[in-house]
């Protein structure tokens, strides 16, 4: 079994020789491969990098010009790794590489995502508070019993990656968009440790940007096949609120003589009405890049194909 690592890492200089150490020492039965991504670092992170490939030939490296992103990050990652599992990891070394034996163990089970929960996280309160309501709304709206969705450190089988998105702040949600997909997601509680060296990339705007992708994914999972049943109904609704508005204010001015209040109920009824069929165009142009999608034939969803030449039921073996 080959197991690939993707690390994305910005201003890490100090981190990258244990942390590939560290993964060398606990993936010793395993053929390893390690790929590290340079997002645009401004200190000698790429320079620790360069040394410690030297060092170990398992090591591949990729250099942004400047800094894209994690989900950037992860991207370019996923498309070099070859393992039949793939275990993105962060580069600040909170992540024990201890753990990975025991999620290779998991998903010997039967899972395709196996998630570090870290259930003890030594991390500032700013950063654990926040953490744990964003995760309670994500198990709500998505019914899943993970307690870290957006957390780091995570295994998965190499079917998953093809179906993954990745941009924005997307990353955080991979096991939802692998759940979604119908592959088995699970956790398992990990070691996690304080930061020795340099900063947290942690920021407070992160909080805006992860409702927008949660809400996005929220939406396309519930709504993607047949969008135009979304908006159809809600421009229906203000159409309807429209309608009623415009014969209010038009019934009081007829039989009350032009009153302000009535001419401004008229105007919002007209805005409903348009506000409505606005909408519902916007349901059928989505409706049509939704079918030419569909044309594409996604087969994401396909676990196995059995016929009566191969039957093999667990293709993933």
């Amino acid at each position: 079994m080959k197991l690939s690592f993707v690390i994305p890492a910005y201003n890490e200089e100090m981190t990258i020789k244990p942390l590939v150490e560290g993964i060398i020492e606990h993936t010793s039965p395993h053929d390893v491969q390690i790929i590290l991504i340079d997002d645009g670092s401004t200190d000698s992170t790429f320079q620790s990098m360069l040394k410690v490939q030297s060092e170990h030939p398992q090591v591949k490296i990729i250099k942004f010009r400047r800094n894209f992103g994690k989900s950037r990050a992860l991207s370019a990652g996923f498309h070099e790794a070859d393992g039949d599992i793939i275990i993105m990891m962060d580069a600040d070394l909170q992540d024990d590489p201890k753990e990975i034996p025991r999620m290779i163990e998991k998903m010997q089970e039967g899972y395709d995502v196996v998630c570090g929960w870290k259930k003890r996280r030594l991390d500032p309160w700013h950063k654990t508070f926040p953490s744990k309501i964003y995760n309670a709304i994500i198990r709500y709206l998505f019914h899943v019993n993970l307690h870290d969705i957006n957390t780091g450190f995570k295994a998965f089988r190499k079917e998953v990656v093809p179906y993954i998105p990745l941009y924005g702040e997307m990353h955080r949600l991979i096991a939802i968009s692998a759940s979604e997909l119908g592959f088995k997601v699970t956790e398992i509680p990990v070691e996690h440790h304080p930061r020795k060296y340099g900063k947290s990339k942690f920021g407070f705007s992160r909080f805006f940007f992860g409702a927008v992708d949660v809400y996005t994914v929220w939406f396309l999972s519930r709504h993607s096949q047949s969008p135009s049943y979304f908006f159809t109904k809600r421009g229906l609704m203000a159409i309807g609120l429209g309608i009623l508005c415009l014969l209010g204010g038009l019934s009081g001015f007829y039989l009350d003589g032009e009153q302000l209040h009535y001419v401004f109920l008229g105007t919002v009824g007209s805005v409903f009405v348009g506000i409505g069929f606005l909408t519902i165009g916007t349901g059928l142009i989505a409706e049509i890049l939704r079918r030419e999608f569909a044309m594409k034939q996604d087969f994401s969803i396909i676990e196995c194909v059995l016929s009566t030449k191969n039957s093999n039921l667990n293709p993933k073996d």
